[in-house]
């Protein structure tokens, strides 16, 4: 996945730092919903998509938006479980427990 992200961000880094709204809508779109556009599209495999959020912000309010969600993901999973954040952090990446 951050492979892709690093391609993405390379792609954009000369684009416009925010895009408005396709359907008439000028308000531009804000870190934390291209984060979720994008983490989103990457879990559906959808580059596309992807590709599209990561123009809507700079490539490092991207990287923030991106480790937020990941960071609250984990916090919910981890309270869900009865788990530590580092617990279920390294079950997602298929690491073992320390």
């Amino acid at each position: 996945m951050w492979g892709r992200f690093r391609k993405a961000g390379g792609r954009v880094a000369d684009a416009s730092r925010t895009e408005t709204r396709t359907d008439g809508d000028k308000r531009s779109h804000n870190l934390f919903e291209a984060a979720a556009v994008y983490v989103a599209a990457c879990a559906e495999d959808d580059q596309e998509r992807a590709d599209e959020a990561s123009g809507w912000v700079s490539p490092e309010a991207l990287s923030f938006g991106v480790n937020e969600l990941a960071c609250r993901a984990v916090i919910a999973l981890a309270r869900e479980r009865g788990e530590s954040p580092r617990t279920v952090a390294r079950e997602l990446l298929g690491l073992p427990t320390a």
